[in-house]
């Protein structure tokens, strides 16, 4: 029970993160994915599974913001997650700087399989890639990783 309650609460954190940001400017909301932070941060802390299916939960959320095919970030999230939580368990990305260059990784894997899987599915083209979307696996990945830095430093200080 525990595990839903920290999910829900990511996903809401991260919808309520993201609507802010579209308020604020558009811009903004396209600089910082913080979807796929919590599917990635689950998928570290929980496993393959429990990153597959927050990918799924989260993705079809992010679906329902945007005007292309429903399913496409659902479906990248949820390959996502279970990828993030495969290799997590078998190299070690908790430090800082392998966790910076792993959420790079994982975001870029995110983007370039959502604008394949959009191409296949849908018979438009993707035409409206905005320049930030390049800079989002940066700035994602900065503040991803400080904010798991804080997170596990503040689980470490209540154990």
């Amino acid at each position: 029970m525990k595990y839903f309650v920290e999910s829900g609460l990511g996903i809401i954190t991260a919808f309520c993160l993201y609507t802010f940001f579209s308020k604020v400017s558009f811009s903004l909301s396209q600089l910082f994915n913080f979807f796929s932070l919590v599917v990635i941060y689950f998928a570290l802390t929980r496993g393959e599974i429990h990153g597959a299916f927050m990918g799924t939960v989260s993705g079809l959320i992010q679906d329902s913001f945007s005007l292309g095919v429903f399913g496409v970030s659902g479906l990248a999230k949820t390959i996502i997650g279970y990828i993030a939580g495969f290799i997590s368990h078998r190299i070690n990305v908790i430090p800082f700087i392998r966790n910076f260059f792993f959420i790079v990784i994982m975001i870029s894997g995110e983007t370039a399989l959502s604008i394949f899987l959009y191409n296949f599915i849908s018979s438009e083209y993707v035409s409206e890639i905005r320049p930030l979307i390049f800079f989002q696996p940066l700035s994602t990945a900065f503040l991803g990783s400080f904010i798991f830095l804080l997170l596990r430093k503040i689980k470490k200080s209540r154990s």
